[in-house]
């Protein structure tokens, strides 16, 4: 048996040096010490994924089998729940920035992750992006660069996904539509005229497909407030590493707060929408209605991943915006601000600009 009495996803390096934590250089294989400089690989396990029976896991959540306990906090504002690194000596809720309070760590079983997904830009680089995407808002207010922006407050996460991997199987009935067209004549008089029409014939249609359906993505984890947005949730999973908890050292990792047995559900359903989209192609024909699909999953297999975004929040005229940037590809998104006065004066001048044509072409 596999013996756990130093946790995988704790695991904590020190410099050989000058005895401080490591922590990961994005876009690298090494651990830095941003003390004295001294660095060292990650080692590649050489091992695959770790792809997860999803069967007994259902029946029985893991019975452990594949299971720790990591130190977390619960956000009491947005109910996040966060294993914090060490090196984050302010302690605050990545999502909402609520105060997190020491002395409420408490022991949660986590199943590990199969798979992570390496930050591959640094915060510098993160904040930049964020700076560029400011100046180049439009109808932002004129002062929103002298906004209280702090980048020590970008901070980076790895956030919980599951993905669903099965063999997929259906059988469906439905039709095959074929489009010709007749002509038609419209109008009376003068303004009689002859058209084409397009009309559909209708044939039944029935078969199978089959295939296997790789990584499905589902989020794990649901909060009230700061929930990613789907614009930048697209990351390149072919740069997913067999799991080494050296990855996370120096960033925040969120513990999955939608069950597995929710997630598979939500898989289920992209499965349906795949299935129907083989049926339709199977069918062929100018166009297609599945009326029934008999959808069977088999070899079913799960992974939780860990996925890199950096999340920060500025202050303007004292209210609070949240903006996100991957971790992996630097995509942005993030709520902003508009300047009423711009906004009407850009109305305004269009509204103008369509009177003077109007007067002119008069």
């Amino acid at each position: 048996m596999e013996d756990f009495s130093t946790k995988k996803s704790e695991l904590k390096k020190s410099c050989i040096n000058c005895g401080a934590e490591l922590t990961y250089a994005p876009g690298t294989t090494a651990l830095t010490c941003n003390y004295c400089g001294h660095k060292e690989t990650i080692e590649e396990s050489g091992n695959d994924f770790q792809e997860l029976e999803l069967k007994p896991y259902l029946e029985k959540m893991g019975a452990q089998s594949n299971s720790e306990d990591i130190t977390m906090l619960h956000c009491k504002n947005c109910g996040a729940n966060q294993h914090i690194s060490e090196n984050y000596k302010s302690l605050s809720c990545i999502y909402c920035s609520s105060p997190l309070i020491i002395e409420d760590t408490y022991n949660e079983a986590w199943i590990l992750p199969g798979a992570v997904l390496p930050f591959q830009i640094n915060q510098k680089k993160a904040f930049q992006i964020f700076k560029t995407w400011v100046d180049s808002l439009w109808f932002a207010p004129n002062d929103l660069k002298k906004a209280a922006i702090d980048p020590n407050k970008t901070r980076g996460l790895y956030a919980p996904y599951w993905t669903f991997d099965a063999q997929l199987n259906a059988d469906y009935t439905g039709r095959r539509g074929e489009y010709y067209y007749v002509n038609k004549t419209v109008g009376s008089g003068k303004n009689k005229k002859t058209v084409r029409e397009r009309r559909t014939r209708w044939y039944p249609a029935s078969g199978s497909v089959s295939g296997f359906v790789d990584d499905t993505l589902i989020k794990a984890s649901n909060q009230k407030k700061g929930v990613i947005p789907n614009k930048i949730a697209r990351w390149n999973l072919k740069l997913l590493k067999p799991f080494d908890s050296s990855y996370l050292s120096g960033f925040v990792t969120e513990k999955y707060t939608i069950p597995l047995l929710e997630g598979h559900n939500e898989s289920n359903k992209v499965a349906k929408t795949i299935a129907n989209n083989w049926a339709r192609r199977d069918i062929g024909g100018d166009t297609q209605r599945v009326s029934s699909i008999d959808l069977k999953l088999s070899k079913e297999t799960f992974k939780h991943i860990l996925l890199p975004v950096y999340i920060s929040s500025y202050s303007f005229k004292g209210k609070r915006y949240s903006f996100f940037v991957n971790g992996e590809n630097g995509i942005i998104s993030g709520e902003r601000p508009y300047s009423f006065w711009k906004i009407f004066s850009t109305v305004l001048a269009i509204a103008c600009t369509i009177g003077i044509i109007y007067l002119l072409a008069s």
